[in-house]
């Protein structure tokens, strides 16, 4: 196995999720998604184990032992280091979302200047973005490192699976951790390219009828998930209605960019 990659799956031994931690930290790093010790990673080891990166420590630096244990309630049960003080964030999203399995946090330029503008990426300009993640709403500011951060994007957790945090960053989630690093390319590279069209003056969006296609593809493609046809087995582990109800919340996300696409092409005639 190359030591830099990683593959899907949540059903995995510990010593290889702390591994994969360990390359996700390293590539938020040269990506630049985080300087100094910002961001964090955390997986779900089992039904009250959570693995999650130490506070003060540069993501492109950690070591596997280097990694703590929690419980749900956020209590060290392993790990010589003190947990991500950010940790409160992840066991919340892990408490809502039964189906996730993974989250991470961290301070892309292009999204978090979309956060520290106080704007949304919620225009139907990409289809691979609408495909994965519909839009990604904005939390209202929270104090990093405490109850307030967990407070400010709890309404939105239920329904999205990425997150601006108003003048902090971007969190997403997913049902393993390749998946969840993956979000966090795919709001990157959306915000970089909004923000392209935005200094270009035009910004041509997807019409109703281009949303409606991507809504039926994107309903297929959880089915399969919640079916267990891709990454792992790991998804008997969860009940299909926990899958069903994010195909409900996804169709009224997507829903309202239809909307918002038909009064654009009306106001146009």
């Amino acid at each position: 196995m190359n030591s830099e990659s990683i593959f899907h799956g949540a059903m995995k031994p510990e010593e290889e999720h702390r591994r994969d931690i360990c390359v996700v930290g390293r590539w938020i790093k040269e990506h630049g998604f985080a300087a100094s010790t910002d961001g964090n990673i955390s997986v779900r080891l089992g039904p009250n184990r959570i693995l999650v990166t130490p506070t003060r420590m540069s993501k492109g630096m950690m070591a596997p032992d280097d990694l703590v244990v929690t419980d749900l309630t956020g209590r060290r049960l392993g790990g010589l280091r003190q947990a991500s003080s950010e940790l409160g964030m992840h066991l919340m999203i892990y408490r809502l979302r039964p189906e996730v399995n993974a989250v991470c946090h961290a301070h892309p330029p292009y999204a978090t200047g979309f956060a520290v503008a106080g704007m949304a990426l919620d225009k139907p300009l990409l289809c691979e973005m609408v495909m994965d993640l519909g839009c990604v709403p904005l939390a209202h500011y929270g104090t990093p490192g405490t109850s307030e951060l967990a407070e400010a994007i709890e309404p939105l957790v239920p329904g999205h699976d990425a997150i601006l945090m108003a003048n902090h960053g971007v969190v997403t989630c997913g049902y393993d951790l390749l998946t969840a690093f993956q979000r966090m390319e795919t709001t990157e590279h959306f915000a970089h390219v909004a923000f392209v069209s935005e200094l270009l003056g035009r910004q041509n969006l997807l019409t109703a009828a281009d949303l409606e296609k991507l809504e039926a593809r994107r309903v297929r493609h959880v089915a399969r998930e919640a079916a267990g046809t891709e990454h792992d087995s790991a998804h008997a582990e969860y009940p299909n209605d926990a899958a069903a109800d994010r195909v409900t919340l996804t169709r009224r996300e997507l829903e309202s960019l239809i909307d918002e696409a038909i009064q654009k092409d009306r106001a146009h005639r």
